[in-house]
C-alpha cells in the first residue's frame, strides 16, 4: 500500500528510528512512546491487520515474536516487558498494518487501557 507510514518506514521513505530491519520485519522506536521502551515491530507486506492473516503467515508471525525477544534483551528490558497486537479500531489501532508493540522499562500495571 502506496500510503501507508509504515510501509513507507520499510521503504526508508519516511523517517523512524529503524533498529532491526531483514527481508521480513522491521522494527523501530514508536514516534509516540507510551513507555520508556516501545518499539513497533511491522512485517515489511502490508497486511492490514491481525484478522487478516492466513494460516501462511505463521512463519512471518512467529518471526515477529522472536525479533521482539531479541529486541527486549537488546534493550534491556527483560526484566519485564509487554508485547500488545491492537485489532481495529474499537481495540485503539490506529494504523492500518499489522505491528507488535514492545514496551517496557517502567512497571507495566494490568489491566491495560
Amino acid at each position: 500500500m502506496v500510503d501507508c507510514i509504515f510501509c513507507r518506514i520499510v521503504r526508508r521513505e519516511a523517517p523512524a528510528r529503524i533498529i532491526y530491519q531483514d527481508e521480513e520485519v522491521t522494527a523501530f522506536h514508536d514516534a509516540h512512546p507510551q513507555a520508556p521502551v516501545h518499539v513497533l515491530i511491522v512485517p515489511n507486506r502490508h497486511i492490514v491487520g491481525i484478522a487478516q492473516t492466513r494460516p501462511e503467515d505463521a512463519p512471518l508471525l512467529g518471526k515477529m515474536l522472536v525479533v521482539a525477544r531479541q529486541l527486549a534483551e537488546d534493550l534491556k528490558v527483560t526484566d519485564g516487558y509487554r508485547l500488545v497486537v491492537n485489532s481495529g479500531p474499537l481495540s485503539g489501532q490506529s494504523v492500518f498494518h499489522l505491528h507488535l508493540h514492545l514496551l517496557g522499562g517502567r512497571p507495566l500495571r494490568w489491566p491495560p487501557g
